[in-house]
């Protein structure tokens, strides 16, 4: 029983009070580019999710039983690279095929996810705090998901930004940043939280 409350307050930390995005800014490329419209950064959460999901899973196993057992743990970071751009390959592959409206619309930031530190962060992050298969796992979907939830909130806001009257120097991309700002401020509510 233990080992599922401390699972879920992995989980719980991951999203909200550790959040790739707004605590840690890992992934802001994406979070930037793809979050014009809520399906089109839905849909760039879901592959994030899938890509650090297995990516968790691969990457802990590649570490425990290849760079490890051998002393090649200085290889890590370009062994995760490569595992990560392999996972990325497939979902482009997949999503050319049967879902080409969303290809089409993710566009270039599809590729983009082999560089998503967000994905190489989850992998190093699950090697340096020692996590188990389960916990790593866990971890990898826990962030995803924060990141999903992020980017889909964000995406929401630049919507009715649209319909905002800003001051000419802030429209564009510079309210944006500044809005990312202030949920950023929102999140860091979370950060005082003593779980566990």
């Amino acid at each position: 029983m233990d080992g599922i409350i401390d699972i879920l307050i992995l989980m719980f930390t991951a999203i909200f009070i550790e959040n790739f995005i707004f605590a840690k800014f890992y992934g802001c490329c994406p979070f930037l580019g793809v979050s014009e419209k809520p399906g089109t950064a839905l849909g760039m959460g879901m592959a994030v999710t899938f890509v650090m999901t297995v990516a968790s899973a691969v990457t802990w196993t590649v570490y425990e039983f290849l760079l490890a057992p051998f002393g090649l743990d200085y290889l890590k970071t370009i062994a995760f690279i490569l595992v990560i751009a392999g996972l990325v390959q497939f979902i482009e592959m997949f999503l050319r095929r049967f879902v080409p409206s969303l290809y089409s619309s993710l566009g270039i930031f599809l590729p983009l996810i082999t560089t998503n530190c967000a994905v190489l962060g989850a992998a190093l992050v699950n090697i340096q705090n020692g996590y188990n298969f389960i916990q790593s796992v866990a971890f990898g979907f826990s962030a995803a998901l924060g990141f999903t939830m992020a980017i889909v909130v964000f995406a929401g806001v630049r919507v009715r930004l649209q319909f905002a009257n800003p001051p000419k120097a802030f429209k564009g991309m510079p309210i944006a940043l500044v809005t990312a700002g202030l949920i950023a401020m929102a999140f860091m509510g979370f950060s005082g939280m003593s779980i566990g």
